[in-house]
């Protein structure tokens, strides 16, 4: 195990690793270095939330862990890329999964915390940790096992038809996809922060997973200072140009070598080397796929393709802002009107468009990551996010100067993208109301001492008392059921409690409580008229958000019961009894949620 940090310790561990693959080569924009919170490490590498554990399943064996913290390591920033050294690989999934978890950690304003482990090994050293294995097994796969807590990277041989730019029959490694790793990493983290998000209660559940990963993964394409210049260069400032211009123009006889012929734009692309080497001849997934349809999500059920949906919204807003924030660069550049020239921009010219670019990704990063806290606990649909998101941002910053918040409710609509239970697509009708139910300090003295324990809790989260804290948070709760929207008849649980400490758009610092209450009916009938065709569990809940003085300032629910549990729970019904009919068309297969409807079911051939 690692040992305990000293005073003389770095605040930052320096890493170099693939931008995107190692399909791009060694060139400047895909070859970086990245800085993550420094910790003593032990050789795998094995930190305090996550251990890198290199068995290969397939060949049963296991290759020897790197050692970062060696001073010949450590001096030149780790290893260098490589495609064949598995010590390489061990360092870069580190790294960039560390990466991912201090994006996390930096915009909810709080520790990333893994799911509950109840596996049987309490005594393992690794228990409760997050294990990353880079070579699984041979398999064109990846994906995060929940009851492993673990993220499983596999390896396989490029298509010898099809290979792109893979070297036919080569072996391509997942686990040096940055993209990927993001991917599979923002599924942990999510699973964490939500984890009932997963549950197979319509469409929208298992494509927001998806979605969402996506997204994480290909916003951090942009806080790549080298690749965003070149990029910014090749399309003339339009960087969500799908193709990059050539070095040269070609002749009027058409392309001769490679400088004249022009290239996807990687940062708009999701895993180009793996979208390839599966005979795909493109990338896997694309931040603009298709031009906006607002009916293509009636019709769109597969998990990656309605995530698709989600994600193409999220960049459309992110693109536009950026748009809108370099336009008077652009004018000034060219005040005679004309048309920019791709490769031709001034360096002075091509550095700010780089740096807007960048602050506009990291404010989008942080509008959709803190929206998770201002989500349901349950039940996530695209117009719960959208909701989330606008809230999340207004509650950050009420006014809306650039823009933000404009763009990502015009791109949403654009997309066919809904909320229940709204009116309009004005700001104020897509926030969530703040909590009118009655004041819980005026009806209930001892509630009032509840909110002191929180604000202590937050102050110096006790996490050896917090099963305590849960357990008055739910007792309480139970006074206050119909103002928290919660059932009368069903059990209350508490399902976690966080304080958060988030730096606002405008520096300042807010700390607030985000705590889940979820209710569960079990063994409800697939088929309401035939309870021995199959059962299924059904969830509600509310997530309350709390400030300092103890206040609940939002409180939003999904209810179990009522007019809307009884829609909800036919939803449900409908959606399971329509994912197995589709499984029963193919010969010998049964449908199982948890097999089928899995991050491995579901990432099966990507």
């Amino acid at each position: 195990m690692p040992r305990a940090r000293s005073a003389s310790d770095p605040p930052d561990r320096i890493l170099r690793v693939y931008a995107f693959d190692p399909s791009r080569g060694a060139r400047l924009e895909n070859h970086l270095t990245i800085r993550i919170p420094y910790e003593k490490l032990a050789k795998g590498p094995v930190g305090k939330k996550v251990v890198v554990i290199d068995y290969d399943a397939t060949n049963r064996c296991y290759y020897e862990g790197v050692n970062l913290d060696a001073t010949a390591v450590l001096g030149q920033n780790g290893l260098a890329p490589s495609e064949s050294d598995p010590q390489f690989h061990q360092q870069m999934v580190y790294a960039v999964v560390m990466d991912t978890i201090r994006r996390f950690e930096l915009a909810l304003g709080r520790p990333v915390r893994w799911r509950p482990d109840h596996s049987p090994a309490t005594d393992s050293p690794f228990h409760s940790m997050l294990k990353v294995y880079p070579h699984a097994m041979q398999e064109a796969n990846a994906f995060y096992d929940p009851s492993q807590h673990a993220l499983l990277f596999g390896y396989f041989q490029a298509s010898e038809v099809e290979a792109g730019v893979n070297l036919p029959g080569q072996l391509v490694f997942t686990c040096l996809s940055h993209d990927i790793i993001v991917h599979e990493s923002t599924h942990a983290i999510l699973d964490g922060i939500r984890g009932h998000f997963n549950d197979p209660t319509g469409p929208d559940a298992p494509a927001f997973h998806e979605g969402f990963a996506d997204i994480v993964a290909l916003l951090q394409h942009f806080s790549f200072k080298d690749s965003l210049l070149d990029t910014i260069q090749r399309t003339g400032g339009l960087i969500h140009r799908k193709q990059l211009a050539p070095t040269v123009a070609a002749a009027k006889t058409g392309p001769m070598i490679q400088a004249e012929i022009g290239e996807d734009n990687p940062i708009v692309d999701l895993a180009r080397q793996f979208g390839e080497a599966m005979g795909n001849r493109k990338a896997l997934r694309s931040a603009l796929g298709t031009a906006p349809d607002p009916r293509l999500l009636e019709r769109t059920f597969e998990p990656h393709e309605r995530g698709a949906i989600l994600v193409a919204a999220v960049f459309d807003a992110f693109f536009t802002v950026y748009v809108n924030r370099t336009r008077d660069l652009i004018r000034m550049a060219y005040p005679d009107g004309r048309d920019i020239v791709p490769n031709f921009l001034h360096a002075d010219l091509a550095n700010r468009l780089a740096d807007e670019a960048a602050k506009t990704a990291y404010r989008i990063q942080s509008i959709c990551l803190r929206a998770l806290d201002y989500c349901p606990p349950v039940d996530i649909t695209f117009g719960d996010y959208l909701r989330a998101l606008v809230t999340s941002d207004r509650d950050a910053a009420s006014e809306d100067g650039v823009g933000y918040r404009a763009a990502l409710i015009n791109a949403f609509r654009a997309r066919g993208i809904r909320p229940a239970g709204v009116l309009s697509y004005n700001e104020d009708a897509l926030s969530w109301d703040p909590y009118q139910g009655a004041s819980a300090t005026a009806s209930n003295p001892d509630f009032s001492k509840l909110w002191k324990d929180l604000n202590a809790y937050e102050d110096e989260p006790d996490r050896e008392n917090e099963q305590q804290l849960y357990e008055r948070l739910w007792g309480k709760a139970d006074t206050f059921r119909i103002e928290l929207g919660l059932s009368l008849t069903f059990p209350v649980q508490a399902k976690s409690i966080n304080p958060l400490h988030r730096v606002q758009p405008d520096g300042s610092l807010r700390r607030q409580i985000v705590a889940e209450l979820l209710q569960k009916q079990d063994e409800v009938p697939l088929v309401s008229e035939d309870p021995g065709a199959g059962t299924f569990v059904f969830r509600g809940g509310t997530t309350l958000i709390i400030n300092r003085q103890g206040e609940v300032r939002f409180s939003i629910s999904k209810p179990i019961d009522g007019p809307a549990g009884e829609e909800r729970r036919q939803q449900q019904r409908d959606y399971l009894s329509r994912m197995a009919a589709s499984f029963a068309l193919a010969p010998y297969v049964a449908f199982n949620p948890e097999r089928d409807l899995s991050f491995r079911g579901i990432h099966r051939g990507y």
